[in-house]
């Protein structure tokens, strides 16, 4: 059935069966073998079980493939911002990643300059949750097997080849699977990435930062009167307390080197005394990393049937805390644009707007942590400009519009001419039958329609309808994407039926 659905589509800058570093394209369609799985996705962290849940929505089969085989054990603590909890509450798993973490309040985030968030935030869940890594990592991965998604671990990608019907990934161990497509989540090193001779262009690390977990040996009043006097010279330097004598410990490293070594405990002693003058006592580690400031884009998102999301197709420094946030935001714009595609419904351009839609979000996630490393450097120059901005910051509309930038709720695509609105999403109001964002569980589109007479016709497969919605928007209809953007403000119901075909492309007969 997904076969006859599926049609060989123009590829997106591509050149199929040509790809550097890809295996060879077999010869005839004869010699190929059968789809086992609709996508394949390398990489089964946050990004590729999101995106894993959300084609399994629209009841794609998918297969994740994780090199590693057994989950992360270190207890790292990440942070959800404002615009992955609303994704999550889209789909309804935030009240199960409420249970494992930790609400903080949504300021402080631009190059760690201590100001509160700004009042009235648009949003109903206007917080940080602090939640560890392994953690979220699960409770994702559950999600999309609860769905029906496999996931296979100790299974390394090593080659690929893809034709104008699908990819024949190769593992290790020399099998070889076939999909239609094959979207590569499997982090900054990206071997999908490499094979498909993308370029990744950006600056590498100049300098280098020790993050880990641990306890330490000295009372909490020493600790914060040290870290106040360094933090006045120094920027990044702290030890943060999370409970149970455990801390979270960031100091400079002594240099720039090799990141697949991770660090040791001595060198986090080591940089603490030459830094603070002690070290605190620090011991038994719960987590060691190191983390530097490299800034990349990829430079195509898509060639032909192959894809990347997540850290495949950015890096950038942690600072802002922007990048798990980033990568899921990716899964939740491609997945439902992917499915339609796979489904035979995907209106001609609909899956190359996941690049034209998420390349400039990358793109300005990149120039705002280049921006915050600045802002982190101990140089005169850079320290007048963090007091200034300090300053500046004092400022509602200054400090609103850093946070939503931080926070990504401020993001609007470019759907083309119209009202604010179009193009960003819409908060979680209030309608008739509860939360607004209680309707998007399935991964559909959704007509708010105030005015009770226009209808989703011939796309009522893909798209619901709720008539009478809430008093709460002052538009007349409002038409949702699965992501929750707005697609179409509106009364019209020709044009609505314009955009339906835009974003949903033809009605069913």
């Amino acid at each position: 059935m997904h076969s006859q659905q599926v049609t060989a589509e123009p590829p997106s800058n591509s050149t199929v069966g040509d790809v550097p570093g890809a295996l060879r394209s077999p010869a005839s369609g004869a010699d190929r073998a059968p789809f086992t799985f609709d996508v394949i996705i390398a990489g089964c962290g946050p990004t590729g079980a999101t995106l894993a849940a959300e084609l399994r929505l629209h009841d794609v089969r998918v297969l994740v493939l994780e090199k590693e085989t057994e989950p992360k054990s270190f207890v790292r603590i990440v942070g959800l911002h404002i615009r992955s909890l609303e994704l999550m509450a889209m789909r309804g798993l935030l009240d199960r990643l409420l249970q494992h973490g930790r609400q903080r309040p949504a300021g402080g985030f631009f190059a760690a300059i201590s100001k509160p968030a700004p009042k009235d935030l648009d949003s109903a869940h206007a917080y940080l949750l602090g939640i560890p890594q392994p953690v979220i990592e699960r409770l994702l991965e559950e999600h999309a097997t609860e769905l029906g998604a496999q996931v296979r671990r100790g299974c390394t990608v090593t080659g690929f080849e893809q034709d104008d019907e699908g990819v024949t990934v190769e593992l290790a161990d020399g099998e070889r699977v076939r999909s239609r497509y094959l979207v590569g989540c499997d982090g900054g090193r990206s071997t999908v990435r490499k094979l498909l001779g993308v370029g990744f262009p950006g600056e590498p690390s100049r300098t280098e930062t020790l993050m880990g977990e641990m306890e330490v040996g000295v009372p909490q009043e020493e600790i914060t009167a040290k870290v106040t006097e360094i933090r006045e010279t120094r920027q990044p330097f702290w030890l943060r307390p999370f409970g149970g004598g455990i801390y979270s410990v960031v100091v400079p490293a002594a240099g720039v080197s090799d990141r697949a070594e991770p660090p040791t405990l001595e060198d986090f002693q080591q940089q603490l005394r030459a830094i603070a003058g002690t070290d605190f006592g620090v011991h038994s580690p719960r987590w060691l990393s190191r983390f530097g400031d490299a800034t990349r884009l990829a430079e195509r998102y898509r060639v032909g049937r192959v894809l990347l999301a997540g850290d495949s197709a950015h890096i950038h420094p942690p600072i802002g805390g922007q990048g798990l946030n980033l990568g899921v935001q990716d899964a939740f714009n491609l997945g439902w644009k992917l499915a339609a595609q796979i489904r035979g419904w995907a209106p001609e351009a609909l899956l190359d707007t996941y690049q034209a839609e998420r390349h400039p979000v990358a793109a300005d996630v990149l120039d705002n942590t280049r921006a915050q490393m600045e802002l982190l450097s101990t140089e005169p120059g850079p320290q007048a400009v963090r007091r200034l901005l300090t300053e500046l910051m004092d400022f509602d509309e200054v400090n609103r519009h850093l946070i939503e930038k931080i926070t990504a709720i401020g993001i609007r695509y470019d759907f083309g001419a119209g009202p604010d609105l179009l193009g960003r999403r819409l908060r979680d109001i209030d309608v008739k039958q509860g939360h607004l964002y209680g309707l998007l569980r399935r991964g559909r589109g959704l007509l708010l329609d105030r005015t009770e007479r226009l209808t989703v016709g011939g796309w009522s497969d893909r798209v619901d309808h709720l008539a009478d919605p809430t008093a709460a928007l002052d538009v007349p209809c409002v038409l949702l994407r699965p992501d929750g953007h707005v697609a179409w403000i509106g009364d019209d119901q020709q044009d609505l039926d314009d955009h339906l075909s835009r974003w949903f492309g033809k009605p069913a007969d």
